[in-house]
């Protein structure tokens, strides 16, 4: 079965910036499984992966506007540290879900000065190269329920 839409997709992956690090890997823990076609990975990655079939194995490269974006400097500002947390102190590189006219954002603190922290929410992977070794495990039909929720769900673990 080739990777599609409305498949489920099994996969390892080890995922470097350009100097060669590593900033992700499933190396260790269980293979991740999402739901193709339906944006739960970076869009570059899932490009890539349509047509494979489980055992094969790809290496990509990512600009930045095909993984997580581009960095944008208006996506930084200043807040308010209450608005951040009003029960206990904000701390530089602490992440806090805001809410937004775009919606809900995970932000990550920068600097505090007074009552006012600077935030930045560009995604902490914007901006990068991104360098994938991706292996397909396994590609199965999505479920009608996996496919209305736009998520794999997996065995004992889907809560909404």
């Amino acid at each position: 079965m080739k990777v599609a839409a409305q498949k489920v997709v099994t996969i390892t992956y080890t995922l470097k910036d350009e100097k060669g690090e590593v900033l992700d890997t499933s190396e260790g823990r269980e293979p991740m499984a999402y739901l193709h076609g339906a944006a739960n990975i970076v869009p570059g990655l899932e490009a890539a992966l349509e047509g494979k079939e489980a055992g094969e194995s790809l290496e990509v490269t990512l600009p930045p506007e095909q993984g997580y974006g581009v960095r944008d400097e208006q996506a930084i500002r200043n807040v308010a540290t209450r608005k951040l947390s009003p029960d206990r102190k904000v701390a530089v590189g602490e992440r806090y879900r805001v809410s937004t006219p775009e919606g809900g954002r995970i932000v990550t603190v920068l600097s505090v000065k007074g009552d006012y922290a600077t935030i930045d929410a560009n995604h902490p992977l914007a901006g990068i190269t991104l360098h994938f070794a991706v292996s397909v495990v396994d590609v199965r039909d999505a479920s009608a329920e996996e496919v209305a929720h736009g998520h794999v769900h997996t065995p004992g673990a889907h809560h909404h």
